[in-house]
């Protein structure tokens, strides 16, 4: 294997951030691990991107899940919460990141799709948790339970079927399918218009999401609330509207 495992790229403000061993359908090896831990965190500390896509190359593949060759190699057991970076529970990721998945995602591909804010999949692109199949184990598959059906959950997780983009899509995995070739500009615009929104709407708004997902109703109110008062008090709140009357595109200052 040459070249790096993990690149990343920015350009309009949003970055890219590719996983590329395609000779090995973009498989979890340590390389690949480590470069996804670093990507992640170049991404959050670089303040000329608001948002960013995370994809694999080669288009057959968008993340075949864990290296079972190195896995069975080491006699890997207990893996831990750490094994892959998870934005949102191992590493801090505060900006919001679309997966964009073409072909087989496998394993940590479902949970790559699952942890994005959003996802676009190509018409190809396929999910399968095959995990009861090996006797291995997907606990991070707990973050499904506020994505998809509960019968939904159990049957990707426990009979390892392979679920189309399509059923993808109706089930709430994925936010749209797209041809293969329209897949990294759809990606990429869906990012770039995210970037070119308020900054703190779109922090407030994520940040209200997830923890509505963790939280009875009305706590989430009362913390939605908190989190919009500083929207509210804003520079960028002023701004805004103003700009629209002024028919001309806002200039925000995160502030």
């Amino acid at each position: 294997m040459t070249g790096e495992a993990v690149t990343y790229e920015s350009a309009d403000r949003v970055a890219t951030i590719t996983i590329c061993r395609p000779e090995s359908h973009n498989a979890l090896a340590a390389d690949v691990r480590d470069g996804l831990r670093d990507a992640f965190r170049r991404f959050q500390a670089d303040d000329s991107v608001g948002a960013g896509v995370l994809t694999g190359a080669g288009g057959k593949a968008f993340c075949a899940g864990g290296d079972l060759k190195e896995m069975t190699a080491k006699a890997s057991g207990q893996l831990g919460r750490d094994f892959v970076v998870m934005p949102g529970r191992n590493e801090r990721v505060d900006k919001p990141w679309i997966a964009a998945v073409a072909g087989h995602a496998v394993g940590g591909g479902v949970l790559y799709t699952m942890l994005a804010d959003m996802a676009v999949a190509a018409s190809n692109a396929r999910f399968k948790m095959p995990e009861a199949m090996i006797s291995r184990g997907a606990p991070w598959s707990v973050a499904m339970a506020q994505q998809l059906p509960r019968k939904v959950w159990f049957e990707m997780a426990v009979l390892g079927r392979t679920m189309s983009a399509q059923r993808a899509h109706e089930v709430g995995l994925v936010n749209e399918v797209v041809e293969p070739d329209a897949l990294a500009d759809r990606a990429h615009e869906i990012a770039a218009r995210i970037a070119a929104s308020a900054p703190l709407t779109v922090a407030a708004t994520r940040a209200s999401i997830r923890a509505a997902a963790e939280m009875g109703l009305t706590a989430a109110w009362d913390v939605a609330d908190q989190y919009f008062d500083r929207v509210y008090t804003s520079a960028d709140a002023v701004e805004g509207p103003k700009a629209w009357v002024e028919k001309r595109d806002p200039v925000w200052k995160g502030i």
